[in-house]
């Protein structure tokens, strides 16, 4: 019994040590991702910028490259880890946000304040529909699952039929609308953080972050259900309630991270998967893992996205999965155990 205590005090040791270095990867990014961009401020230039009060380096740095580096370690934290709980409660690697149709559902909203907001139609009222129907979403799926008890299969089924049932909607609504609402809309579903500030940082942060204590308490029940339903029960789980709750919080942090910058669907469904093959199952360690994954992954594609064609840039959903994929591919051909 020692030793088996000393090797799981051994491996935690391990994980933290690889957390550490995720975490030094993340702000190594974050270095790069503010000296660089389309204007002549380079790097020495974009840290005297910080202590300045004013000045056109100043402008640049805390205006333009801060907001959109913070927003997309926010962004790509939150569909991390919502993706994870995703695949700990429904014991599904396919579960994602996206293929749950929050996404989709999420992206009906934003169609639906750009053809029918008018001219009066903002920023915030394209975020606020598009937070509402993910909600939405998130709540259809309980519905039905509590009407027909909340096993992983039928929450599944209910997220895909949601998913196909939004994207008719969204599909119909474009069909009427005009060319300029159809070239909002497209550039919407391809994600963008080219419209965040501070104050949509101040809300994704509060609505992200807060329900992390939660589910980092939660993880050992997570990693319970892997065991099957029973397993978990007799262990004193309460299964349906830490199911409905991964599926709320989740929800609200998917909502949050999508709400103002657009659908990126591909983060929710790798991020954890690479985390998983790198730092192992145990909840504990892959939810932080994941996170840190995710912001990896968003904060470099959108470095990439904003500099490879400047002054151009490239959306950030087109260029998460240019730089995920083959990576993802890289790490599943190179893995030579089952880590599912």
């Amino acid at each position: 019994m020692q030793d088996i205590c000393a090797q799981y005090r051994g491996a935690g040791t391990k994980k933290r040590l690889i957390l550490l270095g995720l975490a030094v990867v993340l702000f190594g990014v974050a270095l790069a991702a503010i000296s660089q961009g389309a204007s002549s401020v380079g790097f020495f230039d974009s840290f005297h910028a910080f202590f300045k009060a004013s000045g056109i380096a100043h402008d640049i740095v805390w205006e333009l490259r801060l907001p959109r580096i913070v927003m997309a370690i926010l962004v790509g934290c939150g569909l991390g880890l919502a993706g994870s709980v995703f695949q700990a409660i429904l014991k599904n690697p396919l579960a994602s946000p996206y293929t749950l149709g929050m996404a989709s559902s999420a992206g009906f909203g934003a169609v639906l304040a750009i053809i029918f907001g008018g001219g009066w139609c903002g920023h915030y009222l394209i975020a606020g529909s598009a937070f509402f129907f993910a909600l939405l979403a998130s709540l259809l799926i309980l519905g039905i699952a509590r009407y027909k008890s909340a096993t992983p299969e039928t929450m599944i089924l209910a997220g895909i039929a949601i998913m196909f049932l939004f994207s008719a909607l969204s599909s119909f609504l474009q069909y009427m609308g005009t060319v300029n609402e159809v070239h909002e809309i497209v550039f919407w579903f391809f994600g963008s953080l080219s419209k965040v500030g501070w104050r949509e940082i101040g809300i994704a942060a509060v609505m992200i972050l807060v329900p992390v204590p939660v589910l980092l308490k939660w993880s050992w029940d997570f990693n319970l259900l892997t065991a099957g339903d029973e397993s978990a029960t007799a262990l004193g789980v309460n299964v349906i309630k830490i199911r409905m709750g991964g599926v709320i919080f989740a929800s609200l942090i998917t909502a949050a991270a999508i709400c103002f910058t657009g659908v990126i669907g591909f983060i929710g469904l790798v991020a954890p998967h690479i985390a998983r093959m790198v730092i192992g199952g145990d909840h504990w360690f892959l939810i932080p893992g994941s996170a840190l994954i995710g912001a990896i992954l968003v904060l470099t594609a959108d470095t990439l996205g904003r500099t490879c064609w400047a002054p151009q840039i490239i959306p950030l959903g087109i260029v998460t999965a240019f730089i995920g994929v083959p990576f993802f591919f890289y790490l599943l051909m190179k893995k030579k155990r089952e880590y599912w």
